[in-house]
């Protein structure tokens, strides 16, 4: 098993030696930080009040491969659409805005794509993936009205991308996949984004 996983990652690994433009990553013990953005939708679903969602924000990762361990965070912006006659009406979209800031903290890095969301075009080769419950989730700034306090909610991030090396980034693409209470308001679908930068400055450098 220890044999698989290490060659799991050996398989990444390039990867993410391409991501932050150094070959010198095991010499300088630096986390490589990745940075990129989301944009989606949710459905409508009659249990999730509100939906269905606009979602909307940025996210950063530092990625210390010689660890096997990285840190996530999401700031997200999220709003309805209003009703005309009780039929949700487009043209009165920004309703019920509100913000979220999501983190993992220190979770244990899986070098394989095994249960990430898949993609019906053009499909990630290469990738990995985070799971974990989440060490914050807040709306508004404050604890998030559907999470506990601990947090108990769970999240699977997946990062993935192709061989075709363009604009230096072989990371493009990125899914959020929430479980528990977060699954009331974010639903339970796959929330897309990609992938715009790395390099191997430290988390707080945004």
């Amino acid at each position: 098993m220890k044999s698989k996983t290490l060659a799991s990652a050996v398989r990444v690994l390039p990867l993410l030696l391409l991501v932050s433009g150094t070959c010198a990553l095991a010499q300088e013990s630096r986390p490589i930080h990745l940075t990129g953005l989301i944009n989606d939708y949710s459905p409508l679903d009659a249990n999730i009040k509100g939906s269905p969602y606009e979602m909307h924000g940025q996210w950063s990762m530092d990625v210390n491969a010689e660890q096997g361990t990285a840190d996530f965070l999401a700031d997200m912006t999220m709003s309805d659409y209003g009703t005309t006659a009780g039929v949700l009406d487009a043209t009165k979209g920004g309703a019920g805005a509100h913000t979220h800031h999501i983190g993992l903290t220190n979770v244990k890095i899986t070098w394989n794509m095994t249960g990430c969301p898949t993609y019906a075009t053009s499909p990630p080769k290469l990738g990995f993936q985070l799971n974990s419950t989440v060490s914050f989730l807040t709306g508004n700034g404050n604890n998030a009205p559907f999470e506990t306090n601990p947090p108990s909610s769970t999240l699977q991030v997946c990062v993935s991308g192709g061989d075709d090396v363009k604009y230096s980034i072989p990371v493009s693409n990125i899914t959020l996949v929430f479980g528990g209470p977060a699954s009331t308001h974010f639903g339970q679908q796959a929330i897309h984004g990609v992938a715009l930068a790395a390099s191997d400055s430290p988390f707080g450098d945004r």
